[in-house]
């Protein structure tokens, strides 16, 4: 009797590991991925603006639902830790007080940076020693090297996957089909 429940067993595991395995960048329902009111601010994306993220990656980061999308993309691919540990950066420098300096700088360290943090970001061995050295007198700029190192990675790896990606296709899709 257990040798009939094994393969019925591994059947159902085998099941459920090819769904987490699945990675879908398909997204029907934009109304996950827009910030705000989606179906007003689906609504108020025009083509021309859509279309603006292809010109470079900065303008995709600048634009709230071109940001918004490209989450949604990384979250398909499981890197979005690599956005939000940009995010956070980019907040960070906006730090005025001295004394939130350095509790900010350390739990972005030990959330992104730090050897087996939660949310890891992949950088070299070099640049991970540099911001850990900087965390001795966290500044403004403690995470440059960092965040520039991930920056990169995002824009030559992450972005033109998310150019070529369903998600933005079928973005630029609805917002050409509004028009007609």
């Amino acid at each position: 009797m257990a040798a009939l429940l094994i393969p019925r067993r591994n059947r159902g595991m085998r099941t459920r590991l090819g769904c987490l395995s699945h990675k879908s960048d398909s997204y029907n329902d934009f109304t996950a991925i827009l910030p705000d009111k989606p179906n007003r601010a689906l609504k108020r994306l025009s083509t021309e603006e859509a279309t603006r993220w292809a010109d470079s990656f900065d303008v995709l980061l600048s634009h709230k639902y071109g940001l918004a999308a490209f989450r949604a993309f990384l979250k398909t691919e499981f890197s979005e830790e690599n956005l939000e540990f940009w995010l956070a950066c980019e907040d960070f420098k906006k730090t005025r007080s001295a004394a939130k300096l350095a509790a900010k700088a350390q739990r972005i360290f030990e959330e992104f940076i730090d050897v087996q943090a939660p949310r890891e970001v992949n950088i070299d061995f070099q640049t991970r020693e540099l911001t850990r050295r900087n965390m001795q007198e966290p500044s403004l700029s403690c995470f440059d090297q960092a965040q520039g190192k991930v920056h990169s990675l995002m824009e030559k790896d992450s972005y033109p996957r998310f150019l070529r990606s369903k998600i933005y296709t079928d973005l630029l899709s609805q917002t050409q089909r509004r028009l007609s």
